[in-house]
């Protein structure tokens, strides 16, 4: 298939890289000079969308996608598939997914789990909001970029889903920062901890999969100086994300409150702008409880 890809940062530019690996003809674009292996750079959004099959953008934010949306609609031919990977407001989805639909596009919001690694090794999951036809035809290149592809329901659907899933992700990680540095006071060893956690009723993939603790459970930031895998300032976005919706839809969410504020703490007043979430765990280890 001919694709257009826009948005070639940390996730777009390897997921566009796996497109045309597999034998795609991809054509991207993205604001700050990139390459990217196998595909042919466009000068701009609307020419990397021009007579393409299907178009998949990577974007920061709801504000920025609305903008694209005016920019490559016109330039794509009816019939065609957008696939947005972005995590952004769901009012912004169903926003550009109407506008989309007007132009005779199916649109499919997809947001993504799995980071940069899963965006390289090509394992991301996928939740995906739009209709049947839509995520049917863009099928095929999830099963390229991910290794699972869930359709969540109509447009919209696939970044409520995300929202949700990573407001539960962001308090995880905080809980289990916590309770490394509670075991650290009471003078249990981090391993010990973990071999019982790990398989008992605190389980969870912040302790199995991610731990926060360096040399403990498979390898993760935190054995890499907490280079970010996933950045706090982007937990910090999709928990703010997930507020806000909360707030629209008149849902009580306290936990997710309280995380959204010590991450923003974390990011705009201490020293975890740049470093991965499971930063939260030596910021606990240097505070006492007054």
């Amino acid at each position: 298939m001919k694709i257009g890809f826009i948005g070639l940062g940390n996730m777009g530019n390897p997921m566009a890289a796996n497109l045309a690996k597999a034998g795609h003809d991809v054509s991207g674009f993205d604001m700050a000079d990139v390459t990217v292996p196998g595909v042919t750079m466009a000068s701009s959004g609307p020419e990397a969308a021009t007579d393409a099959d299907i178009v998949v953008t990577m974007l920061p934010n709801g504000q920025i996608l609305r903008a694209v949306a005016n920019e490559i609609l016109p330039a794509m031919r009816p019939g065609a598939v957008w696939i947005d990977c972005s995590t952004v407001d769901v009012d912004s989805a169903r926003a550009v997914a109407e506008q989309a639909k007007e132009a005779d596009v199916l649109a499919v919001d997809a947001p993504v789990s799995g980071g940069i690694g899963g965006a390289a090794a090509g394992t991301l999951t996928f939740m995906a909001g739009g209709s049947d036809a839509a995520f049917e035809k863009a099928s095929p290149l999830f099963d390229i970029m991910g290794q699972k592809a869930v359709h969540c329901g109509e447009s919209g659907a696939g970044q409520a889903a995300k929202i949700c899933n990573n407001m539960i992700l962001g308090v995880t990680m905080i809980a289990t920062c916590e309770a490394f540095a509670l075991a650290d006071k009471l003078g249990l060893d981090r391993q010990k901890m973990f071999d019982v956690v790990s398989t008992s009723s605190g389980y969870s993939w912040t302790m199995n999969a991610y731990c926060p603790a360096p040399g403990v459970g498979p390898a993760s930031p935190a054995d890499n100086d907490y280079q970010p895998g996933f950045a706090a300032e982007l937990m910090l976005k999709d928990l703010r994300l997930s507020q806000q919706a909360a707030e629209s839809s008149d849902a009580d969410t306290p936990m997710g409150q309280v995380a959204t504020a010590l991450y923003e703490k974390f990011v705009e007043s201490e020293d975890g702008l740049g470093k991965d979430f499971s930063a939260m765990l030596p910021r606990f280890e240097n505070r006492t409880r007054s």
